[in-house]
């Protein structure tokens, strides 16, 4: 197929185009102009096509692009870091980027978009996060992520009610994903630093439920639901590992600590909570599984090696 990916320097967009270029896919992989990042995609592979263009000017892909499109995958948006998720107008022009590159999937004539929500449209829960759970976001981010999800399945509706496109819209709630090429700053990047140190680390208090999902698993599940050969898949899905999976932060990072051979240390309690506060995660992937029948590979002790082998 011809697959188009924005966002594609970014941790789960490196990963996406990998493994659709392993799978023989062309890939249009768009940048932002001026990417620093851009040569982690690589030089010269076969059928990788590097696009530069700025997100407010993804409608207009189809300038560059002369061939029909099956695919979009839609990871381009500013201001993930915790010092922009509270900031309204950054996120809020994320919003309307994104709608241009609706557009642009629309033009280009894909059957399919995928867009990479976040758990941060639930807010804080207690009970687990199904699809049809209540949203209730407490930061930008997780508000502008959920008000693209609204206006992405209104207009996609109204195309297929006029006859203009039976695109079909997928809103990816991607939980806590974890692989090589994570942000330095992640929980798992910086307590595999220390540990691979034999350093100390200081922790919040790492009380809540959380989930983590491998990098691997977590682009095989976005796939599978891009690729399903029913004849429509339309809506949101959870993306995260299973049930048995949800268990105390403080369990992940003893699991971290001892599979890095328990060098270092830490301590519980002394950092501040993210910007969306202290949260449980645990969601409820049933959609995803009764859907594409995906379960996922790697296990956390497994996957966390991998991620030190590669980066080491």
């Amino acid at each position: 197929m011809n697959v188009v990916v924005t966002g594609a320097t970014s941790f789960l967009g490196r990963a996406l185009v990998d493994r659709l270029l392993k799978e023989k896919h062309q890939v249009f992989a768009v940048v932002r102009p001026g990417s620093r990042n851009v040569e982690s995609l690589g030089l010269k592979r076969p059928g990788l096509i590097r696009i530069e263009r700025n997100l407010e000017d993804l409608h207009e892909l189809v300038q560059v692009i002369h061939e029909p499109c099956q695919s979009f995958y839609h990871f381009g948006w500013d201001g993930s870091g915790s010092e922009n998720r509270m900031k309204r107008e950054v996120q809020q022009k994320n919003v309307e980027d994104s709608l241009k590159a609706l557009e642009g999937a629309r033009r280009l004539g894909c059957r399919r978009f995928l867009f990479s929500g976040s758990q941060a449209e639930y807010g804080i829960h207690k009970e687990a996060m199904t699809e049809g759970s209540e949203c209730r976001p407490v930061s930008e981010y997780g508000r502008a992520k959920l008000d693209f999800l609204e206006r992405a399945r209104s207009m996609t509706e109204s195309w297929r009610k006029t006859g203009i496109s039976e695109m079909e819209y997928i809103h990816s709630r991607i939980f806590s994903i974890y692989g090589p090429g994570d942000h330095p700053w992640s929980l798992v990047e910086s307590c595999l630093k220390a540990f691979g140190a034999g350093e100390y680390i200081s922790l919040g208090e790492c009380t809540q439920i959380w989930n983590f999902l491998y990098l691997d698993d977590c682009i095989r599940a976005l796939i599978l639901l891009m690729e399903q050969e029913k004849g429509s898949v339309s809506g949101v899905y959870n993306v995260a590992a299973p049930e048995g999976e949800n268990r105390p932060l403080k369990d992940y990072i003893r699991t971290m600590y001892e599979v890095l051979g328990s060098h270092g240390s830490y301590s519980f309690g002394r950092r501040k909570p993210n910007a969306e506060g202290p949260a449980n995660l645990i969601p409820d992937i049933k959609k995803l599984e009764k859907t594409t029948g995906w379960q996922p590979f790697v296990s956390f002790q497994e996957g966390i090696r991998k991620t030190y082998e590669a980066e080491g």
